[in-house]
């Protein structure tokens, strides 16, 4: 399906990136994963094969960003995996830096990347913002998180209206069991998993190919945008298990 056509997968080296970059090489796609790491890049494209490079790239940095741009020429569909860490904990003892920097990390960059990108996108291809469910959840702790997020989600829809025929969609993950998440203690991760699973209705938390299959479903199929696909196995759904 995606044979002749060039995917640019933006924070590509790991988890829903990497997955999300995997299944479009699969589908016979020429693709660009990009990161901050070369090492990582190089590594993360071997294993996704096929016609696959990595491009070393801050996407905090808008000459970086730019010169990305011109130097690929037409790209047919974009995908925006680029993430960061900061911007949780409770909202008593929330350091506004923190989420300020939780949103250079990941609001700014896919803004910045999305209207960079603008002239070099193919005019019927696809932009796939990838956001998370805390953006309309309600769990303590989450306010920042919810913020960016939502900040993201909100301009989907009148981006699509704005732009088309270019097509703007957002995947919503909930918990996804990723690297993201290698920041908390092994047996405290384990501990948070189960009890997410334990209260979804699929029984169990998200792989990074969940949200991919996701990914390439909006980039494939020509009659949807300004959509907001939630992919969190149920856990969103008002009456639970």
């Amino acid at each position: 399906m995606f044979a002749g056509q060039r995917v640019v997968v933006m924070g590509g080296s790991s988890g829903i990136g990497e997955a999300a970059a995997l299944a479009f090489a699969a589908d016979g796609a020429e693709v660009v994963v990009t990161g901050r790491g070369q090492e990582r890049l190089d590594a993360a494209a071997a294993r996704i094969g096929g016609k696959t490079v990595g491009y070393r790239m801050d996407a905090t940095d808008q000459g970086a960003i730019d010169a990305f741009f011109t130097q690929h020429g037409t790209i047919d569909h974009l995908v925006l995996a680029v993430s960061g860490a900061a911007g949780a904990g409770p909202f008593a003892q929330l350091d506004l830096k923190d989420l300020a920097a939780g949103f250079d990390a990941k609001f700014w960059p896919q803004v910045r990347i999305v209207k960079s990108a603008l002239p070099h996108l193919r005019q019927d291809g696809s932009v796939t913002l990838i956001t998370a469910s805390s953006a309309r959840a309600a769990f303590p702790g989450t306010a920042g998180l919810a913020a960016l997020n939502g900040a993201l989600e909100a301009m989907v829809p009148p981006l699509a209206v704005e732009l088309a025929p270019l097509r703007i969609n957002a995947v919503s993950p909930g918990v996804i069991d990723t690297p993201w998440w290698d920041r908390v203690p092994a047996e405290q991760r384990q501990a948070l998993f189960d009890g997410v699973a334990a209260t979804t209705p699929v029984g169990r938390v998200g792989r990074p190919e969940d949200v991919a299959r996701a990914i390439h479903m909006l980039a494939a199929n020509s009659f949807i945008t300004g959509l907001v696909l939630d992919c969190t196995g149920g856990a969103n759904l008002p009456t639970g298990r």
